[in-house]
């Protein structure tokens, strides 16, 4: 008997929504600012995310991150319910960071992706199956296909 499992990047990606708020000028510096709150949560992941997009990322004691592009820079911390929030400042405007967050929540489903993917891997073994089969598609969508030990059929 086997199992077939089915991780679709865009799926993964669509569950990370996000809102943008209206550019704004700091008051101080006169750059613009804009505020984007998402639903991603991993510290970890986010990191390997924004590293994908070839940002310089640097984390902060308090547990902020902050990407750095040519031209933009992105603050990420945390709201008291653990959902990253950023904040834009550069050469920025809301058409650009749509884009940029739709890349950063494309590149973070990739990583949750590849986390699952690690994690099956892993357990199951424990959970008397292996690995029969993986495959990845040209939309990056990865189908494993478990065997079950006939122990546990």
């Amino acid at each position: 008997m086997s199992i077939s499992i089915v991780l679709v990047p865009v799926a993964i990606a669509a569950v990370s929504a996000w809102r943008a708020s209206r550019p704004e000028r700091d008051p101080v510096t006169g750059r613009t600012v804009i505020g984007v709150q998402t639903r991603m949560r991993d510290t970890g992941l986010l990191t390997l995310a924004l590293s994908d997009m070839q940002a310089q990322v640097h984390q902060h004691q308090d547990g902020s991150l902050i990407a750095q592009w040519q031209n933009t820079q992105a603050h990420f911390h945390q709201d008291p319910d653990g959902v990253w929030q950023v904040d834009f400042t550069g050469a920025i405007d809301t058409d650009s960071a749509t884009s940029i967050v739709t890349a950063i929540d494309a590149a973070y489903g990739r990583q949750v992706q590849q986390a699952v993917l690690a994690r099956l891997r892993e357990r199951a073994p424990l959970a008397g199956m292996n690995v029969a089969s993986e495959s990845t598609d040209d939309t990056g969508t990865i189908t494993l296909v478990l065997d079950i030990h006939e122990a546990h059929a």
